[in-house]
């Protein structure tokens, strides 16, 4: 049977409802959309959360640490592990560490912050996508670079006792210049427009004592 024709107001209502249903599609669609949004910003939530508390949690630093065996040993048994599972599995790092690390307290120094940088990146409720790839991006080549650049050539025979070395070397260091700091602060805060004072005859015997005997 041939349905009768439809008048024509009947064709161009049909023809607003498909006009609307059309419109109504990328609608549907927002629902998804929120939910991708909320994770989005549920995940700067977390990242934002975890620089903050990273931020706040300080790692134990070797240059102030306790003057008593069984927490130096702790640290160090910690680190030795920590290095020996992460650290030196990557080759840059391997090739520049010197087998007297633990004889250098700046390397270990370095060492220590970076374990700590690594545990807030990949372990507990703060860890994130984000802070480990700052930490392979920026920390720790960070970290290779200047322990190659102060130790990396050094060895275990540097740190014997050899007659003639300095004993400064062995010592509390001083600090270069510290015995004319007043004069210099006078310079600075009244005629910091004139020429400096000399140095004394003494800055460099720190540098001399560190680089030993020539």
């Amino acid at each position: 049977m041939i349905p009768p024709e439809q008048p024509a107001d009947v064709a161009g209502l049909a023809r607003e409802v498909d006009g609307l249903r059309r419109e109504l599609v990328p609608l549907r669609l927002l629902p998804g959309r929120v939910d991708e949004l909320s994770r989005i910003l549920a995940d700067l939530a977390e990242t934002v959360t975890a620089l903050r508390s990273r931020a706040a949690t300080p790692a134990p630093s070797w240059l102030l640490a306790p003057t008593d065996a069984t927490s130096t040993g702790i640290l160090l048994d910690e680190l030795a592990g920590w290095l020996r599972t992460i650290y030196l599995r990557y080759p840059d790092a391997v090739e520049s560490f010197p087998d007297c690390w633990c004889w250098h307290p700046h390397v270990v120094e370095e060492l220590l912050w970076l374990m700590h940088a690594w545990a807030a990146a990949y372990q507990g409720s703060s860890a994130s996508v984000a802070l480990a790839g700052e930490w392979h991006d920026r920390w720790r080549p960070g970290v290779v670079r200047r322990i190659k650049a102060t130790a990396g050539v050094c060895s275990p025979e540097n740190h014997q006792n050899r007659p003639g070395w300095p004993e400064v070397a062995a010592g509390m260091l001083e600090v270069p210049g510290e015995a004319q700091l007043g004069e210099l602060a006078e310079w600075w805060a009244e005629r910091r427009d004139e020429r400096a004072p000399e140095p004394s005859v003494r800055s460099g015997v720190i540098g001399d004592a560190l680089r030993g005997p020539r």
